[in-house]
């Protein structure tokens, strides 16, 4: 069983890549490069797109490593928002230019797999990791507005919909579940 290591120094690696440091994203890349493959596979479907997404987003990641800043939130969240914009503007333009490939397959497969549970997607692998045990403590609304909105990339408007709830239930679920997760994590 794989445990994430929560000891990584994710903004003194941000920090040496907006110093130019290449050796501190080869860093970021070896330690998180396949938690966010599995991020982009969970949005995009296809493995390809998911590899090219991440492979974007570290681009990204080495050029924008500047504009972090530790007062918006986490250094590691900031990866994995730049990895999950990169996936969302992927399935949005497969969506807006039907002729690229699988566009197709990603309007197919935007419907999440309701034998998949996305808890169990998340973790698989590494059941024993701080975010797994911060997840497990919100209530099952909480849990499940995050997990649609960050496993899945669902707006709030379509988690409302999803769980037929209003959005201004969703927002306030959402934003007291990731304010629950930020003290469990810390």
């Amino acid at each position: 069983m794989l445990i994430h290591d929560t000891t990584f120094d994710y903004e003194a690696q941000l920090f040496a890549c907006a110093r130019g440091d290449e050796k501190a994203l080869r860093r970021l890349y070896d330690h998180e490069a396949r938690w966010l493959l599995g991020v982009a596979l969970r949005i995009v479907v296809r493995r390809e797109l998911a590899d090219e997404v991440v492979h974007d987003a570290f681009l990204r990641i080495w050029q924008k490593s500047s504009t972090y800043s530790p007062a918006l939130g986490s250094a590691r969240g900031w990866i994995y928002s730049v990895v999950r914009h990169r996936a969302l503007d992927v399935v949005r333009q497969s969506r807006r230019d039907p002729a690229l490939p699988g566009a197709e397959e990603a309007l197919l497969d935007e419907v999440p797999d309701a034998a998949d549970d996305p808890l169990q997607s998340l973790t698989r692998g590494r059941d024993n990791s701080a975010l797994h045990l911060c997840l497990q403590q919100l209530d099952d609304d909480k849990r499940a507005c995050i997990l649609l909105a960050y496993v899945d990339g669902f707006s709030q408007t379509r988690i409302a919909s999803a769980l037929a709830r209003p959005l201004g239930t969703i927002k306030a679920w959402t934003r007291r579940g990731l304010l629950a997760l930020k003290d469990c994590l810390s």
